[in-house]
């Protein structure tokens, strides 16, 4: 209902640039690949748990996959590979030291951000000298992550509906996807009943980081290249869309439908600010008011659901 209150407003000030075929690519295009990260870490979320070094896997995804397959030339299957293996590194660093340590996952996420920036630019600067890597794909390779259909629509749309089918599949037909919502639920509770919340944990992390890698390379085929800084809105904007999309902070709670509608939602204001011809800066506040609103519904649906769950066990009693 949101998404459909948020597409009538842009559509109504927004005129006919905004329905037109370039206005629905525009942001089209920046939800597919804000879903292809948003997804996996909403499944993170309901399993309780933060991301937020998806912004510097994308650089350094995007930096490996130019390194390898542009300044040293090898086959682009090998610079995706490397790309894909960087991502899975740092997501699987990343759910250990959370597993292991007990450090909130916001903490250790966050300096992983930092330090894997840091890394990024730093070999970028030591093997080329520069922040900017070229990259000059072959056609299947450009087709298959970096092509504008009919000059416009980014195959990352496609990318981003199969990734919803199979995080969909995960969550709502597989053994695993209990596990998940168990896991947000109460990871105490859930590790008595013989859970293994630590591998489901690790698993979530390296799915957000692989989300990250492959929005990385998609985005390095697109623009013939990859920049040191890329990826950093994603830190935010993918927390901001699942929130809206309905997942709980706490976890234990959310829907593959909802992060959807939540990078839509995201997408059409980020983008339908533009057409109405009103300053841009209103996008900031309109994603912010958007951002508490869904915060509060999520925390009045929470306290419903357990006053609910309250009053069906006094009754039972």
């Amino acid at each position: 209902m949101g998404t459909l209150s948020v597409f009538i407003f842009f559509a109504t000030f927004g005129g006919a640039q905004f329905l037109s075929t370039g206005g629905t690519a525009s942001w089209l295009n920046i939800a597919a690949e804000l879903a292809i990260i948003a997804l996996p870490v909403g499944l993170l979320m309901i399993a309780g748990e933060f991301d937020l070094s998806v912004g510097s896997v994308v650089a350094a995804s995007s930096v490996t996959l130019a390194l390898v397959s542009g300044t040293y030339g090898a086959p682009a299957i090998v610079g995706v590979a490397a790309a894909l293996a960087v991502g899975l590194l740092v997501g699987f660093v990343n759910g250990y030291i959370v597993s292991r340590s007990k450090v909130p996952s916001f903490i250790v996420t966050l300096a992983m951000q930092f330090a894997l920036a840091g890394l990024t630019l730093g070999i970028a600067r030591l093997i080329t000298g520069s922040t900017s890597i070229p990259l000059t794909a072959d056609p299947v390779s450009k087709a298959i992550f970096g092509t504008l259909i009919a000059g416009q629509f980014g195959v990352a749309i496609f990318w981003a509906v199969g990734i919803a089918l199979v995080v969909a599949w995960i969550l709502q037909m597989t053994k695993y996807g209990n596990w998940i919502f168990a896991t947000g639920g109460d990871a105490e509770s859930a590790r008595a009943a013989g859970i293994p919340v630590r591998k489901v944990k690790i698993g979530l992390f390296m799915g957000s980081a692989l989300g990250a890698s492959l929005v990385g390379i998609i985005q390095t085929m697109l623009y013939n290249g990859a920049q040191t800084g890329v990826g950093q809105s994603f830190v935010f904007n993918s927390v901001i869309a699942v929130v809206v999309g309905g997942v709980l902070l706490t976890g234990g709670y959310g829907s593959v439908v909802g992060v959807a509608l939540g990078c839509l939602t995201f997408a059409v204001v980020n983008q339908g600010i533009y057409y109405t011809g009103w300053n841009s800066d209103w996008a900031s506040l309109i994603l912010g008011i958007l951002l508490l609103v869904a915060v509060l519904m999520n925390n009045t649906f929470r306290r419903l659901a357990l006053s609910s769950g309250t009053g069906k066990s006094k009754a039972k009693k």
